[in-house]
């Protein structure tokens, strides 16, 4: 990108040399002026930064590949001042559920593993599972082939850049770039699975058979843990299936470059999940958070494991039994980070069921009275797509 478009040329405060009266010794002391730059410049220096950005269509990569040693402003964040709570510390070790032997009639493992995951999903709203039935080399492999996409060359990245939600597969740069206050530092290919897996030729070659594969994985696995998740709430095994639940799969293949400047941006910015759960695989490099008893917690990479996270929607249908927590991922100046985030919601609005959503009627008593209303999927994405990430839950104009 040349160095005078947008991008390289914003400057929020000039200064403005003022003539003045210079003393006897021919030197200046006056500080010179600053001019601030006004709401509206900046709105419009901020959306023509935006566009020359999303015209590129080779997104945050396109950015660092053209040599730029500062990150454009339409990437500065305003400086989180909640404290990282120190990951020797015994309260910030994220729970980790061993999934070995629940299926194999061993009542006793099942059980055990029902209450670490009813644990972690009222106090942390996160866990990771270790022996979940993915085998490592598929791990590696749908991280490697996440990794080729973004890598490629930006003209064969660009084929798949788009905005429509509507599309099964797409690569982008910030799904609210036009919303947001800030743009982060990461770029995203989408797969779409409502139910099943896009067309084969819709996919990239270059990570096409891993997606395929590990759609069906992730699936079977999100199942199972629903299962031990509607069990934790006293309901039968299948309770949140029946809810359509574990219908639809959106993926995100995420690649976070390194960052020149890390301290000015974020890879993503504070938010929850509005969905029913996520399952999210992450390489090695770290940088996810939690927000855990206001502090900050590292979510450690474990080779071979998955995060789990509670999402808006079942906090809302557990009425606040489990919760859905804020989080947020780091920038970093080495990289590139790769996460592959797996939500199970439908995310596109023609699709969407009229089907309602709200406080699970047999979970709820004087003593526990409902603290949603009920919602429609269709009004769900509607407020989804509306809004920002502007560090606020999507729960928030939902309780009573």
């Amino acid at each position: 990108m040349a160095s005078g478009s947008p991008l390289h040329s914003l400057h929020i405060r000039h200064s403005i040399p003022t003539p003045t009266m210079l003393p006897s010794n021919g030197v200046s002391h006056q500080k010179p002026l600053q001019r601030v730059t006004s709401t509206s410049e900046c709105a419009c220096n901020r959306k023509a930064e935006v566009i020359a950005f999303d015209e590129s269509k080779t997104g945050v990569k396109g950015v660092l590949d053209s040599g730029v040693t500062k990150i454009p402003p339409m990437f500065h964040v305003e400086v989180d001042p909640t404290a990282t709570s120190s990951s020797e510390s015994g309260f910030s070790r994220i729970p980790i559920v061993d999934l070995g032997g629940i299926n194999d009639k061993n009542l006793t493992r099942r059980f055990e593993a029902i209450e670490q995951i009813r644990s972690a999903s009222q106090e942390w709203g996160f866990f990771q599972v270790v022996n979940h039935g993915i085998g490592v080399e598929v791990l590696d492999e749908m991280i490697g082939g996440i990794r080729r996409f973004h890598e490629q060359d930006g003209e064969e990245r660009k084929a798949f850049y788009s905005r429509d939600n509507d599309k099964k597969v797409r690569y982008f740069s910030n799904g609210k770039l036009f919303r947001d206050m800030a743009a982060n530092w990461r770029d995203t290919i989408a797969f779409v699975a409502n139910p099943h897996p896009p067309n084969p030729h819709e996919m990239p070659a270059l990570c096409r058979d891993i997606v395929a594969e590990y759609i069906k994985k992730v699936r079977a696995l999100g199942i199972t843990i629903f299962e031990l998740l509607s069990e934790a709430l006293g309901r039968k095994p299948s309770y949140f299936k029946e809810m359509d639940c574990a219908e639809a799969l959106y993926i995100l293949g995420q690649y976070y470059p390194e960052c020149p400047e890390p301290e000015l941006t974020m890879g993503i910015t504070k938010h929850t999940d509005c969905n029913f759960m996520t399952i999210l695989l992450q390489d090695q490099m770290g940088g996810l958070q939690v927000l855990h008893e206001n502090q900050w917690v590292n979510v450690p990479p474990v080779h071979g494991a998955l995060v789990v996270n509670i999402g808006d929607i079942l906090q809302l249908m557990t009425n606040d039994k489990f919760i859905s927590v804020y989080h947020r991922v780091l920038s970093r100046n080495i990289g590139p980070r790769i996460s592959v985030a797996c939500f199970f919601m439908n995310f596109t609005i023609s699709e969407c069921t009229s089907r309602v959503y709200g406080p699970i009627k047999e979970l709820l008593s004087e003593e526990n009275p409902p603290l949603y209303r009920d919602i429609t999927m269709r009004e769900i994405l509607t407020n989804y797509y509306a809004k920002g990430l502007d560090g606020n839950s999507y729960l928030l104009p939902l309780r009573l």
